[in-house]
């Protein structure tokens, strides 16, 4: 398992990914654009803490352990000692691929590199890289320390040694594993994404209101969340952003994006994170938008 891992990025799933990590003994070295960014990072990190610690399920004594584990930077020298650094930044193939081409130069020649995309292609994202032998997908799922899967995913390029090195940091970070190709949206993304969009159709088009369709599947799927709420739960720019990488490199109708989705992020409804989306929360209790 590596001993020093880098992540990019203290948003939602970067934060998750530097816990679960600390929690099990790895050295962190988080980076972010701004400081304000890293400390809204860390406050959530203390805050899955607390309600791990309330549960019973971290002492105290680990809860600190863990923290102190976790380095943060607005540099890209930090990494300089890392064995693997893992991208976790918006779902933009030429942010990342930015990201790739400021990091590699402060890397040692042993350290793999990972991608937490949901969707880009590996192959793709390797090979922006001088390492491309040494790269890996690396999907996790959100909330992080609360699902089990990791999707792991080759590219092309990606050598034996280095996609067992990840099946090993994974179980050791207690995860389970899904193997997917690498193809677009890889398998859960490529399964969820059409059924989300499929239900903001079914509103965009007066087939049902927001609480009758989350209603439905709910009941009627034995699902957790109702579609909407999980749009809303992913954040509505995220579920734009992988539909647009199926209909992009898929070229089929079948994963365009329904235009309501769009008018949201084009209004800056992007659910939860917001504030707004499918529903509203400003209230105790989130209310439909429409």
């Amino acid at each position: 398992m590596f001993k020093t891992v880098g992540v990019i990025g203290a948003g939602q799933m970067g934060h998750g990914i530097a816990l679960v990590s600390a929690l099990k003994g790895v050295e962190i070295r988080m980076l972010d654009a701004s400081e304000e960014a890293l400390e809204a990072g860390l406050e959530k990190i203390r805050e899955s803490l607390s309600r791990q610690e309330r549960k019973g399920l971290v002492s105290q004594a680990d809860a600190d352990a863990a923290l102190k584990r976790i380095e943060t930077a607005t540099d890209y020298a930090v990494f300089k000692d890392c064995d693997m650094v893992i991208e976790a930044a918006s779902e933009n193939e030429e942010v990342k691929r930015d990201i790739f081409k400021k990091l590699t130069p402060h890397l040692k020649a042993a350290a793999m590199l990972a991608s937490n995309t949901s969707s880009i292609s590996i192959t793709r994202l390797a090979a922006s890289t001088d390492r491309p032998a040494q790269f890996c997908g690396c999907h996790f799922m959100n909330p992080v320390p609360a699902v089990k899967l990791v999707e792991l995913i080759r590219g092309l390029a990606t050598a034996e040694e280095t996609f067992e090195a990840f099946r090993d940091f994974a179980h050791g970070l207690d995860k389970t594993i899904a193997v997917s190709e690498d193809f677009p949206g890889f398998i859960v993304n490529r399964i969820l994404l059409p059924m989300i969009n499929e239900a903001i159709y079914t509103l965009y088009e007066g087939v049902g209101t927001v609480t009758a369709i989350d209603t439905a599947m709910k009941l009627g799927t034995k699902h957790p969340l109702g579609p909407l709420e999980l749009a809303d739960f992913i954040g509505l720019d995220t579920c734009l952003a992988i539909l647009g990488v199926l209909h992009g490199d898929l070229a089929d109708s079948k994963y365009r994006p329904c235009p309501l989705l769009v008018k949201y992020v084009e209004a800056g409804w992007l659910g939860v994170k917001t504030g707004r989306g499918f529903y509203d929360y400003s209230q105790d209790v989130p209310r439909p938008t429409r």
